[in-house]
C-alpha cells in the first residue's frame, strides 16, 4: 500500500471493531461469514442495488459511491437522502441493535465527511437505520466524531504500511466474529503467554 491509496470507509468500522479483523480483511483479504455477516448482507441487499427515488421535497440515492481526498477515503453510501436545499443527509443500514461503542457512528461519519466535501454542503447529521427495531437513531457528526475518523484512517493506513497483523483481542468481541477460526485468537494468545514464560523461566527472581 503507497501512502495515497485511499482507506475503505468499511475499514475504519472494523478497526474500532477490532484492529486484527481489520487486518485480515482489507490486508489479508480473508474473509468468511456467520450468522451476523449474513444477517447483515439480508439488509444491504435492499440499498446495494444503485437507484434514485423522488419524495416530495426529497430526492433519495441509494449505493452512492464516496471519496474524501482531504481524509484519503473510498466507499459507498447505504442510503443518502438529498434535502431541497441539497443537503446530503446519510442514512446507514445495520441489522442489529445499537453497539455500546462507536464502530458504526464512526463509519456514518466517515461518509458524512465525503458527502461534505464532494456537495460542498455542511452534512450536521445522518442516521444508524436498525433493521431489527425498524427505528433510526439520530447520530450528529460532532467534531469529537470527526477528529475520530482522522485518527482512525491514519491508523488504518499505518498499519496497513507496516504489513504486520496486530495481536488478537482474545475478548468477548470474538464471539461475534465470523474470522474467529481464521483468527484463532484463543490459541496465539496461549502461545504468546507460552513463549513470555519460557524467556523468563531462567530469570533471576527480583530480591
Amino acid at each position: 500500500m503507497t501512502p495515497d491509496d485511499p482507506i475503505p470507509i468499511s475499514a475504519l468500522q472494523h478497526y474500532s471493531y477490532c484492529p486484527r479483523q481489520c487486518a485480515l480483511i482489507h490486508q489479508e483479504q480473508a474473509f468468511a461469514d456467520n450468522e451476523h455477516t449474513a444477517r447483515g448482507n439480508a439488509v444491504h441487499r435492499l440499498v446495494d442495488t444503485p437507484g434514485l427515488e423522488t419524495r416530495p421535497g426529497l430526492v433519495i440515492e441509494r449505493a452512492l459511491p464516496l471519496y474524501s481526498e482531504q481524509y484519503g477515503l473510498i466507499g459507498k453510501a447505504d442510503v443518502v437522502e438529498f434535502l431541497t436545499d441539497g443537503t446530503p443527509y446519510p442514512v446507514e443500514y445495520k441489522h442489529g441493535p445499537r453497539r455500546q461503542r462507536q464502530h458504526d457512528d464512526l463509519q456514518l461519519a466517515a461518509q458524512a465527511l465525503c458527502l461534505a466535501e464532494m456537495t460542498g454542503k455542511p452534512v450536521p447529521e445522518g442516521a444508524i437505520y436498525h433493521a431489527s427495531s425498524h427505528r433510526r437513531r439520530i447520530v450528529p457528526i460532532t467534531p469529537v466524531l470527526t477528529q475520530a475518523v482522522a485518527d482512525t484512517t491514519q491508523a488504518v493506513r499505518q498499519m496497513l504500511q507496516a504489513g504486520r497483523l496486530p495481536p488478537p483481542a482474545n475478548d468477548a468481541r470474538c464471539k461475534e466474529c465470523s474470522l474467529n477460526d481464521l483468527c484463532q485468537p484463543a490459541m496465539i494468545a496461549n502461545a504468546s503467554t507460552l513463549h513470555q514464560l519460557r524467556a523468563t523461566l531462567y530469570d533471576d527472581p527480583e530480591p
